[in-house]
């Protein structure tokens, strides 16, 4: 797809303001009615030789003093296994990493690993994707699978 000048100009002044690729995707739409997917929208970053800013940190919520349930240590990630998989997977669950953001996972019919996290944007850690894989496969040994 071809943008015109106006319009890549605006994809750079919204980038440089901190919007992120569905951000953009969305203003594109309302504005220009130019309708992207999502990897339209990051390659077209590429193509323009813009990089998307990283948001800023988001500090961790300090649970209530009153809170009865465990809080998780500082840099840890949890790994929950869904009592009802998820259609399509053979094994499907949650994960929160050790920034507090959450996933969803599965493992496919092909044993291919995969996550969907609640923001789009979203990319863990090489830290916590391996963090991930060990506590994935610790629970999954406790309970037989």
């Amino acid at each position: 797809m071809t943008l015109t000048d106006d319009q890549k100009a605006a994809v750079l002044r919204w980038i440089e303001e901190g919007d992120g690729p569905s951000e953009i995707q969305k203003r594109l739409k309302e504005e220009f009615q130019v309708g992207l997917t999502y990897l339209e929208t990051r390659l077209l970053a590429d193509d323009l030789k813009l990089q998307f800013k990283d948001p800023e940190p988001v500090p961790e919520p300090v649970a209530p003093p009153e809170t009865l349930e465990p809080v998780a240590a500082p840099g840890s990630v949890s790994v929950t296994i869904d009592q009802i998989t998820r259609p399509g997977s053979m094994i499907s669950g949650r994960t929160t990493f050790s920034d507090g953001e959450t996933a969803g996972w599965y493992l496919d019919q092909s044993g291919r690993l995969g996550l969907d996290p609640s923001k789009p944007d979203y990319r863990p850690s090489e830290s916590d994707v391996a963090a991930f894989q060990a506590e994935l496969e610790k629970i999954a040994r406790k309970q037989g699978i």
